[in-house]
C-alpha cells in the first residue's frame, strides 16, 4: 500500500478563473508573503484568471510546495 502525498495547495477549475486554496498553514503564508493585498478571496481560495495560473503555480512549484494533481488537467505544467 502506497502512502498518498498530500497537495499544499488544490486548484478548481472555475472556467475562466481557477480557485487556487491552500490546504497548509505553509501554503497560507505563502499567498500572503507572494500574492498582492488587491487579491480577490472567494473563501479561504485566491480566484485567479487562467491567464495569470501558470506563473502563480509556477512560483508554488519552485518554492516546494505540492499542487493538486487535478492541476495537471487543467493543462498547466507543474514543474
Amino acid at each position: 500500500m502506497t502512502k498518498s502525498i498530500s497537495a499544499d495547495f488544490t486548484i478548481t477549475d472555475g472556467g475562466s478563473v481557477c480557485l487556487l486554496t491552500p490546504t497548509t498553514s505553509a501554503a497560507r503564508r505563502w499567498l500572503d508573503e507572494n500574492i498582492g493585498e488587491d487579491a480577490i478571496y472567494l473563501g479561504r481560495g485566491l480566484a485567479v484568471e487562467r491567464r495569470f495560473v501558470d506563473q502563480i503555480i509556477e512560483g508554488i512549484v519552485a518554492d516546494g510546495f505540492r499542487v493538486s494533481t487535478d492541476a495537471v488537467a487543467l493543462g498547466i505544467p507543474l514543474a
